[in-house]
This record gives structure tokens, C-alpha cells and sequence, in this order.
């Protein structure tokens, strides 16, 4: 079985959610399982840590994760119109990884939530596909042949699955952003499978 890692912040609930859809349509791949993980919280206090474990919900990414999997899908709550802090600081310490081509060649895509329907969900998207890019990773996003891309009445782009979780962030997915979620972890886990398969020898 190979690894696709699926790496989140969620400070609600919903973008933990998506991330378990997704995560959902990796394994419906034959020989593709998800690896969820997450990374902690941020503080401006300097003495404030978080637990070696979390208390609930998938455990704390460690940099193996990165150079273990075959594809990579990234998500955060759109924080002004860009990743969460939390996400931030983790991908700003990979510059060893980077370094060692840790991601490079690998597919990736990435997610988001927000509060209100124009809320950033786009620019968060686009935004965190940046490092992605540097790190040499090849963005898959979400094609128009997908039907819920279109029907959608909630969240959802051809960046990457996005979830409008309405201002007190109670609202649940809809069928569109359910569909959508578990579209995009298919097509990471099938795209990443392809790249796995050896070039054809250019002497025949």
C-alpha cells in the first residue's frame, strides 16, 4: 500500500471533515491508503505549548510524513483570504525537506473552509499551492467534468474542494462539497499511482 499524506488545520470541525472525505476517495483506490495528520496550534505567548499528542482527531505531522508519501493534499480555513498561521509555520520549517527534494514530482491539492461564501476560499487556495510549487510539486486540481463543480450552491473550485461553513460555522457540508471532497482524493491517489508507474526506456 502506498501513502497519500492528507495534512490539515482545523479549528472547528469542517475542514477536519473535508480532509476525512478526501481521505475517503484516496482509499477508494486500489492499492492507495490516506495517512491523516495535522500540526498544532500557534501562540503569541511565548511559554503556551500543546501537548506531544492531541487530545482528539489525527495526530501531529513529523517531517518523515513528507518524504514517506506518493501525494500530498493540504488544507487549512481561509484566514484573510490565506492559510491559517498554524499551517503557515509548519510548511516555513520544511526547508530541509525542500533541500532534499523531499516532495518534488509528487502530486499535490489543496482544500480550505470559510465562514461566508466570499470569505477568501479562492486566494487561500491559490496561496497554498505556493510552497507547494517551490517544493516541486505538481498541483492537481479539480476538473468541470466533476458534475457537483457545476451544481453547487455551497463551496467548491477548480483549485481545490472548499466548504462554506456559515458565520457560526455550523453548517454542514452539502452532497456538492461531499461529492467534491471525496472526487479530489481520487484523482490525487489515481495521479500519484500514474507517477509512480517507470518511464518507458527512450532507447526503444
Amino acid at each position: 500500500m502506498q501513502d497519500i499524506l492528507v495534512l490539515y488545520y482545523s479549528q472547528h470541525g469542517a475542514t477536519a471533515e473535508l480532509a476525512r472525505l478526501i481521505a475517503r476517495g484516496i482509499e477508494s483506490v486500489p492499492g492507495c491508503q490516506a495517512r491523516l495528520r495535522t500540526v498544532p496550534k500557534v501562540s503569541t505567548v511565548c511559554e503556551a505549548s500543546e501537548p506531544a499528542i492531541p487530545a482528539q482527531g489525527a495526530p501531529y505531522v513529523e517531517k518523515t510524513d513528507l518524504a514517506e508519501c506518493i501525494g500530498l493534499a493540504l488544507g487549512s480555513p481561509t484566514r484573510f483570504g490565506n492559510m491559517a498561521a498554524a499551517m503557515k509555520y509548519f510548511i516555513d520549517s520544511t526547508s530541509g525537506e525542500w533541500m532534499a527534494g523531499a516532495l518534488a514530482g509528487k502530486p499535490g491539492c489543496v482544500f480550505t473552509s470559510s465562514s461566508s461564501m466570499h470569505g477568501g476560499q479562492e486566494s487561500t487556495l491559490l496561496s497554498m499551492m505556493l510552497p507547494l510549487l517551490h517544493h516541486g510539486m505538481l498541483i492537481v486540481g479539480l476538473p468541470y467534468s466533476e458534475p457537483s463543480l457545476a451544481a453547487t450552491q455551497a463551496g467548491g473550485t477548480p483549485y481545490g474542494v472548499s466548504h462554506v461553513a456559515g458565520i457560526q460555522n455550523d453548517r454542514p457540508l452539502s452532497e456538492d462539497e461531499r461529492k467534491l471532497a471525496q472526487a479530489q482524493g481520487k484523482r490525487l491517489a489515481e495521479a500519484a499511482l500514474r507517477l509512480q508507474q517507470p518511464l518507458p526506456d527512450s532507447n526503444h
